[in-house]
C-alpha cells in the first residue's frame, strides 16, 4: 500500500517544525556549557593566591612539665582509693603476715600433731584444724591488733599521720609480742646467719631478723607441746601391742585396737580443753 503525494506534502512542514524545535534546543544548551567555561575561567582568574605566611615560632612553658598523684583527700585525710588500695594490699599479704607475726604457727602445729598422735589422719580435717588456729590465733592477738589499731590505723585514716609514721607506730605492738616470744639463741642464730653486729639492746633487733627467730622459736615450742602430747598415747600403743603379742594375735594391727582406748583417754581427760588451755596460756603466762 503506497502513500499518496498529497499526504506526504501535508507531513513535511510538520516534521521540518519540529526539526527546527530541536536545533533550537541544542542550541540553547551549547550557549549555556559557554556560558558556564566563560564566566568560571573568569572568576577564578579574577581569585589570586594568597601566599603562605610562616607557623608561628613555639614559646617556652611557663613552668616544667611534671605529674604528681595527690594521695590525700579533704583535710589531709587519705582518699577513699588509695585506702582500697591499701585494703587490697593487705588482703593479699595478710597470710603471709598471720604465718609468720602471730601465733597461727605454734597453735595449727600443735594440733596436727595432736591428730597424728590420735592415730587419724583425716579426722578431724584440716580445714577445722585450720579454722581453730585462726580463731584462738585472733583471741590470742585480739590485745596487739587493738593496739595496732589505737596508735597506726586509725591515726593515718584521720590524716594526723603519714603512711610511714603509721607503719612505723603500728609495728611496735608487733615487736613487743614477738620479742616476748622469741628466745636470744634463735635471734643470735639469725644475726650470725645475716653477718650482722649483736643488737645491744631488744630495740636494735631488725625485723628481718626478729621474724625468723620468732618463727624458729614458735616451731620449737610446738614440737616440745607435741612431743608431752605424744607420750601418753604412745605408752597406750606400746601397750596394746606386747598385749596382742603375748596373746599371739600378730595379724590383727595394733592401731585398730588402741585407737578406741586413746579416743577414750582424750575424751575422759579433755584433751581438747587442755591443749588450747596450754596454748593460750603460753602466750598470756597462764600456763
Amino acid at each position: 500500500m503506497r502513500t499518496a503525494p498529497a499526504d506526504l506534502d501535508r507531513a513535511t512542514p510538520g516534521r521540518q517544525h519540529a526539526a527546527r524545535w530541536v536545533a533550537l534546543v541544542l542550541l540553547a544548551l551549547v550557549a549555556a556549557v559557554l556560558l558556564v567555561l566563560v564566566g568560571g575561567g573568569a572568576a577564578h582568574a579574577a581569585v589570586e593566591p594568597v601566599p603562605p605566611t610562616d607557623p608561628t615560632a613555639p614559646t617556652a612553658p611557663a613552668t616544667e612539665p611534671s605529674v604528681s598523684v595527690d594521695i590525700n583527700g579533704l583535710d589531709g585525710t587519705p582518699s577513699s582509693s588509695i585506702v582500697v588500695l591499701l585494703t587490697i594490699t593487705l588482703l593479699s599479704v595478710a597470710p603471709s603476715l598471720l604465718l609468720m607475726m602471730s601465733s597461727f604457727t605454734k597453735i595449727f602445729v600443735v594440733l596436727a600433731l595432736t591428730r597424728n598422735a590420735l592415730g587419724l589422719t583425716g579426722v578431724p580435717p584440716n580445714q577445722v584444724l585450720a579454722g581453730l588456729a585462726l580463731f584462738l590465733s585472733l583471741f590470742v592477738m585480739a590485745p596487739v591488733v587493738s593496739s595496732v589499731n589505737d596508735i597506726g590505723v586509725q591515726p593515718y585514716l584521720d590524716g594526723t599521720l603519714t603512711f610511714s609514721q603509721a607503719v612505723e607506730a603500728g609495728s611496735g605492738p608487733l615487736r613487743e609480742f614477738m620479742l616476748a616470744h622469741t628466745r636470744e639463741d634463735d635471734i643470735a642464730l639469725m644475726t650470725r646467719a645475716a653477718d650482722l653486729p649483736n643488737p645491744a639492746s631488744p630495740a636494735d633487733v631488725g625485723m628481718t631478723t626478729l621474724i625468723p627467730a620468732f618463727m624458729l622459736s614458735e616451731l620449737r615450742s610446738a614440737f616440745i607441746i607435741g612431743f608431752v602430747v605424744f607420750v601418753p598415747f604412745l605408752v597406750i600403743d606400746i601397750v596394746v601391742s606386747s598385749s596382742l603379742m603375748a596373746m599371739g594375735m600378730m595379724m590383727l594391727p595394733p592401731v585398730m585396737v588402741s585407737l578406741p582406748f586413746k579416743l577414750l583417754l582424750f575424751v575422759l581427760v579433755d584433751g581438747w580443753g587442755l591443749i588450747v588451755t596450754a596454748l593460750v596460756g603460753s602466750y598470756t603466762g597462764a600456763g
